[in-house]
């Protein structure tokens, strides 16, 4: 008996492109970042500070919104854009 699975990968169905505009003005994202992390994504910033906490709000492709020192700060940008919120680990 075969009890191989059929499995389809997001990107068989469905272009990296559009999968990055899915929820496109209506989801943003929230993920808590190290320094290293922020200064790739935010490259204009300097002098973070080592050993707080950081949070990146980001559209559905990944553009980034905010940054902050809090959860609840990263939320509140959200609901003031209007945007579902989706935590990424």
């Amino acid at each position: 008996m075969n009890t191989q699975r059929n499995l389809v990968s997001a990107t068989e169905i469905m272009s990296e492109f559009e999968l990055g505009q899915l929820g496109d003005g209506e989801v943003a994202y929230i993920k808590q970042l190290e320094p290293g992390e922020a200064d790739g994504l935010f490259p204009g910033l300097d002098g973070i500070p080592v050993g707080i906490n950081l949070y990146a709000l980001t559209a559905a492709d990944g553009t980034p919104l905010a940054l902050t020192d809090t959860r609840s700060a990263a939320v509140a940008h959200a609901v003031e854009g209007e945007l579902d919120v989706a935590s990424v680990h």
